[in-house]
């Protein structure tokens, strides 16, 4: 379905294709008109590949329910369309999103700022599922698989990240099979994947095929070696887990002219991804003597975990190349810092946001 609430990007326009960040693995972020849109557009959003993008046809996908169950099972696709679906908006940030702001810059995917959109995804909760299996009552965790697997730390492995069991059968944990009101593409993870709301992408996993409870803490690569708090400031070690709050500004773009003294309205997008609204974003710009922060006019999203859409007008007083900044602040009161947290791997970064412009 294309309608005015799915776009599909505009003919001919360069700004609605994703900017590659690397070609093998194939790595891209979303193309920076389409983070105006309240949903992003399926051909703009943002991808994060590490092994390269396996491809299944759907009739063949089936997913493997073992582990500690009493009563292990595989469903196939059909199946699960036959199900009861939820739909949900619902905001995706890598991890590794911002990574090129750190100094100095950790290593990994030199990830600029948007590695980020909403997408409309509908699925099956996954707790509809695992209640067919039994599962044991000392299960701590669900291990879930992708069919992508490579090389990484000297062995090759498959990508696989677990969730704590209650976040695991949350409700709006899903099995998704669709984005934006389509079946989903193989770039973002056809047949299904995995939709954890609130918490880093990493934790959606792709091209999903098994999902195994563990009595024990899952330690695979992508758990314990790599998406791990490591050596950070300010951040205990482990797990990366839930999204920080964040902004960006969408209008105007960074080296955008603004004539002296004409209203200019300043838009963005606001996040948070502890399952709170975000409850306030500010507005600073270095061409005021006090360089103030003013309150910004919030729209409403369009649900619990979807971004907030955010505008000030601003009317420059000084000409020059002057910086703009934006901090949000959601219900539980965490705030946007002023610089980037570091850590030895570039996760969870969430500084205030800044685009320069020239006032003529």
């Amino acid at each position: 379905m294309t309608s005015a609430a799915f776009p599909q990007g505009r003919p001919g326009a360069s700004a609605w294709v994703p900017e590659v960040v690397m070609t093998d693995p194939y790595n891209a972020q979303t193309a920076s008109a389409a983070l105006a849109e309240p949903v992003t557009p399926v051909g703009a959003f943002f991808v994060r590949d590490h092994f390269g993008v396996p491809r299944t046809e759907p009739h063949r996908w089936r997913l493997r329910l073992a582990g500690a169950v009493r009563a292990p099972f595989d469903i196939g696709y059909d199946e699960l369309l036959a199900m009861r679906r939820r739909e949900l908006d619902v905001v995706l940030e890598c991890a590794g999103n911002g990574r090129g702001l750190m100094t100095p810059r950790p290593p990994g995917v030199p990830w600029g700022e948007r590695a980020v959109g909403c997408a409309r995804f509908a699925g099956v909760p996954f707790r509809d599922i695992a209640t067919r299996v039994r599962i044991a009552p000392d299960t701590l965790e669900f291990v879930f698989a992708g069919a992508d697997s490579g090389q990484a730390h000297g062995r090759r492995v498959a990508f696989e990240r677990s969730l704590p069991l209650a976040v695991a059968l949350h409700p709006d944990t899903l099995l998704a099979t669709h984005m934006n009101g389509e079946p989903l593409v193989p770039e973002h993870g056809a047949p299904v994947r995995l939709v954890v709301p609130g918490r880093y992408a990493v934790a959606d996993v792709k091209w999903l095929v098994e999902a195994r409870a563990v009595t024990e803490p899952f330690t695979g690569v992508f758990q314990a070696e790599e998406y791990v708090y490591i050596d950070s400031r300010g951040t205990p070690d482990g797990p990366v887990t839930t999204m920080r709050v964040k902004s960006l500004i969408t209008a105007p773009d960074p080296g955008a002219i603004v004539p002296l003294g004409t209203e200019t309205v300043v838009r963005g997008r606001a996040w948070s991804g502890t399952g709170v609204p975000v409850r306030q974003v500010e507005v600073c710009a270095d061409d005021s003597a006090d360089e103030a922060w003013h309150e910004a006019t919030l729209e409403p999203p369009a649900g619990p975990y979807a971004w907030t859409g955010w505008s000030y007008v601003w009317a420059p007083r000084r000409p020059g190349r002057h910086r703009l900044l934006a901090r949000a602040t959601d219900e539980h009161g965490d705030t946007q810092p002023p610089r980037a947290p570091w850590n030895a791997q570039g996760y969870g970064c969430n500084p205030v946001a800044s685009v320069v412009v020239a006032i003529v």
